[in-house]
């Protein structure tokens, strides 16, 4: 096996790491109490598990579920899939969820251009449909006869018309161009040894988020893993310290490593030990570095370095 560079921080496992991290890991056989999910990775099939779960206890949805619309996956074979296939797909579970939902929740829906207008239909059935965030995620060497897919949607809505919601968490901290003052005060912007800067309200697309590469410590070998900071604005927005932070389809776990940085509580579904495990991994790495640099307060404009 090659050697990793120096300066690679991709998180692996170690068989010291399984023997160890294993025994956290929730299975699915077990009792699905609020009490007995609350900080917890749970091993098993989504479809399976989610009739188990409690009725009202998540204040906050995150979901980023398979995109593949063209693709079934089964066993180790591959079946094609209709557009119908996968509607039917997401509805046998997503209907599901909405009892687990308390009812000023929010939730937040993954997805790629292909899966987003399936993702709509199924979540406009049972939710109030808020907004679309596109996030562009630069990755990836593209196609010579096509457009390079550098963006991704995530639907936003609720359960109900009353919700919460908090700006000022996710306000971007942009360079004041044109520094306007009234009576000799600065207006609307704050004059820093830093600089000149103003928060401004994020739109509904971002530029700011870089997806997880080699030498970022956050980085495993998770083939579709979010970037923390895009899962901290949607947590930091839409909940609160000690609300439930709920992700039924977890990956290496950043739904989780976020909401415990941050003070929520969490739970999620992976079917796959290894990222079951590496979720743990990552989870007892932040009792060491409790810490999300960039986005704990307001967002930078560039990713985690203020704007100079």
């Amino acid at each position: 096996m090659d050697k990793k560079s120096s300066r690679n921080k991709t998180m692996v496992l170690t068989e010291e790491d399984k023997q160890l991290l294993e025994k956290n890991i929730l299975k699915e056989d077990l009792e699905f109490s609020v009490k007995n999910i609350t900080n917890k990775i749970i091993l098993g099939d989504t479809l399976t598990i989610i009739p188990k779960l409690p009725k009202e206890f998540i204040d906050l949805l995150i979901i980023d579920p398979p995109y593949n619309l063209s693709k079934n996956y089964n066993g180790n074979k591959f079946q094609e899939r209709s557009e119908q296939d996968y509607l039917e797909y997401l509805d046998t579970w997503f209907s599901q969820l909405i009892p687990c939902l308390k009812s000023e929740s929010s939730i937040y829906v993954c997805c790629d251009w292909k899966s987003s207008q399936a993702i709509y239909t199924i979540m406009s059935k049972y939710l109030i449909i808020q907004n679309r965030i596109t996030w562009q995620r630069e990755k990836g060497r593209g196609a010579n006869q096509n457009w390079k897919n550098g963006m991704e949607d995530i639907w936003f809505a609720t359960l109900s018309k009353k919700y919460y919601f908090n700006i000022d968490a996710v306000k971007i901290k942009r360079k004041v161009i044109a520094p306007y003052k009234k009576d000799g005060v600065p207006k609307d912007w704050e004059d820093t040894k830093d600089g000149k800067f103003r928060l401004t309200f994020p739109s509904n697309f971002w530029d700011d988020i870089s997806i997880p590469y080699w030498s970022m410590p956050e980085n495993t070998e998770h083939p579709t893993q979010k970037p923390e900071k895009l899962i901290a604005k949607l947590i930091l927005a839409s909940s609160k310290e000690g609300d439930f932070v709920f992700d039924p389809f977890l990956g290496s776990g950043t739904t989780a490593v976020v909401a415990k940085k941050l003070n929520r509580l969490y739970a999620g579904i992976e079917q796959n030990i290894e990222y079951c495990l590496l979720g743990e991994k990552r989870l007892k790495k932040t009792e060491i570095d409790n810490s999300i640099q960039g986005y704990t307060g307001v967002f930078w404009e560039r990713n985690t370095k203020p704007v100079k």
